[in-house]
């Protein structure tokens, strides 16, 4: 298999074939394992690494880089690229996801700053959990895309410490340990943060 060994300097250019890989593609090989080989420069594993916690990157992505969807794949993209130049100092046995994620939100932050633009939601990367098995009924479909306009509303009139602690615990899935790594935090932080965001969700009048 081809080996370009990362963190070498950007001479080294990292594998460009995770883009059209699905996530949780690949074989079934562990976590340390896929690690250590993409860190010795087997390009082949970066993907399959990358396959695993890639829905929650690309949500992540677009809650926080607030604008177009072709801007938060950029996003995640080029996480994606720094966190391959940045595997040569990823602590060995720590885990993966909480690691790129951190990766994927600062990405997502700097380019709604650098954009000066205020958070325009949307939902599109909530929609790729698993299908239902059957079809939802046109009246179904409509009572649903309505519920994620009125969350997209209501996320926009958070505070932004608290709309990021919510997006990653309750639209990303995150656990509390993995969101305090992700966006920096301590874990009480998140706690209370998470908290006072769903309150004033709740608190928040109908549309």
């Amino acid at each position: 298999a081809p080996r370009v060994a990362p963190g070498g300097g950007r001479g080294a250019a990292p594998p460009r074939v995770w883009a059209v890989l699905p996530g949780g593609g690949g074989p079934p090989a562990g976590e340390d394992v896929l690690v250590a080989r993409a860190r010795g420069g087997a390009v082949a594993a970066y993907p399959v690494l990358l396959g695993r916690p890639q829905v929650a990157a690309r949500r992540l992505a677009a809650a926080l880089c607030g604008s177009a969807s072709a801007d938060a794949h950029e996003a995640a993209q080029d996480a994606f690229v720094k966190a391959w130049y940045a595997l040569a100092g990823f602590r060995s046995g720590a885990p993966f996801r909480p690691w790129l994620l951190r990766i994927v939100a600062n990405e997502a932050r700097n380019r709604r700053r650098a954009s000066g633009r205020r958070a325009g939601y949307e939902l599109r990367f909530a929609t790729d959990r698993v299908a239902p098995q059957a079809a939802p009924s046109a009246e179904a479909a409509a009572l649903v895309t309505e519920s994620r306009r009125e969350l997209v509303a209501a996320l926009a009139d958070l505070p932004a410490a608290q709309r990021e602690v919510v997006v990653c615990r309750h639209l990303v899935g995150l656990s509390e340990a993995e969101t305090a790594q992700v966006l920096g935090l301590a874990p009480g932080t998140v706690k209370s943060r998470t908290a006072r965001g769903l309150r004033r969700l709740h608190a928040l009048p109908a549309a």
